[in-house]
């Protein structure tokens, strides 16, 4: 069954890595070097079972690599899963032991933080190896990758409300944001700059009350975001929340978010089109986080990675001019737009793309 899953989404390797007096159960998914080495996060999580953490590993890791190529850089995509509560499970231990698996890899895999992981873990796992970015900025790092992919997914909203509505003023709308994390909040931070009214929710109540102390959002249910009336609907949790239960009740125009797989199956993506509402592919949205570590491999400049943000317009609006020419819905313009620069850009044989990454400027040894 592994085998044919991997046929059908084209990975290239899978490694699954253990280490008992460590705790660690972890799996990694190389999905496409086409373009350069596989870069992605690693994401801690509970998960029920271990079929669920290699599904989703498999699905993520896919997903990085049209990330990655929409996004323009010259990697390919990846992604690692570390089954644990990251609540009471992390340890030194773990993440070294992480670590040392990333490096038996030679460069193929290079990680990142993603949901459960932080920079202080990041810490942890560059003491093995060198093949991890968003390390902490003492090291010649960028730190955390939050704020710009907060404001990467900014520059997306911004191209989406043009093709929707012919401007790009964020003030002139309400959003229905849904998730308040590290990007949920930044997110929450940007729209409030520009005068706009916003809606929120979260598990954490600790975070809705901040989010109205502090940027004058509006706090709603968890299940009643769903309901607001509201011009966009930016998810910026978990993924999977524009499904068939929740489509019918969406009132906005506009779904534009930082989280990832906000469509729980191709079909939702057919029916938003129908509906006439405009969907921002979720991976060219949230690029912006990818794009600044990515930078680590060649030698981490802030100016260059705010410069670089500011391309997400551009290739958001790419694809919505890719689904207009074509006639196919947006998610599918994405996807194209991603194939279309993996075949290209594979057959010119890129020798910077292909070498391994340089980290210059970068730091080893103790904080």
């Amino acid at each position: 069954m592994i085998f044919e899953h991997l046929d059908t989404y084209g990975h290239e390797q899978v490694v699954f890595c253990h280490n008992k007096d460590a705790g660690l159960k972890a799996i990694i998914a190389i999905h496409n070097t086409t373009l350069g080495p596989a870069l992605g996060g690693t994401r801690m999580w509970p998960y029920k079972s271990e079929q669920e953490a290699l599904n989703d590993v498999l699905r993520l890791s896919r997903g990085m690599t049209y990330k990655n190529a929409v996004a323009g850089l010259d990697i390919g995509g990846g992604k690692a899963v570390i089954i644990g509560n990251p609540a009471t499970d992390k340890s030194e231990a773990l993440f070294r032991a992480f670590g040392k698996a990333v490096q038996s890899l030679g460069g193929r895999y290079i990680t990142a933080e993603d949901v459960g992981i932080d920079v202080n873990d990041m810490e942890h796992v560059y003491k093995e190896t060198e093949f991890v970015t968003g390390v902490h900025q003492v090291h010649g790092g960028s730190g955390d990758p939050s704020p710009f992919t907060a404001y990467g997914s900014l520059q997306g909203l911004m191209a989406t409300l043009n093709a929707k509505f012919g401007n790009e003023e964020v003030g002139n709308y309400s959003y229905a944001v849904q998730g308040l994390g590290h990007v949920g909040m930044e997110f929450v931070k940007l729209l409030k700059e520009r005068g706009a009214k916003i809606f929120v929710t979260d598990i954490n109540q600790a975070l809705v009350d901040k989010a109205v102390t502090e940027y004058g959002a509006e706090a709603v249910g968890l299940d009643e975001i769903y309901d607001v009336n509201a011009d966009v609907y930016s998810p910026c949790a978990l993924g999977g929340t524009v499904n068939e239960e929740t489509l019918p009740r969406l009132k906005a125009k506009v779904i534009c978010g930082s989280a990832n797989n906000q469509l729980a199956n191709n079909a939702i993506g057919d029916e938003l089109e129908k509906r006439g509402i405009l969907y921002a592919p979720d991976y060219a949205v949230n690029a912006g986080g990818v794009m600044n570590v990515a930078l680590e491999m060649t030698g981490y400049n802030r100016e260059r990675a705010m410069r670089q943000m500011r391309t997400i317009y551009h290739n958001v609006a790419r694809i919505f001019e890719i689904a207009q020419r074509d006639g196919i819905p947006t998610y599918k313009a994405a996807d194209r737009m991603a194939e279309e620069r993996i075949q290209i850009m594979g057959k010119l044989k890129l020798p910077l793309g292909r070498s391994a990454p340089r980290f210059e400027g970068r730091i080893r040894g103790g904080a």
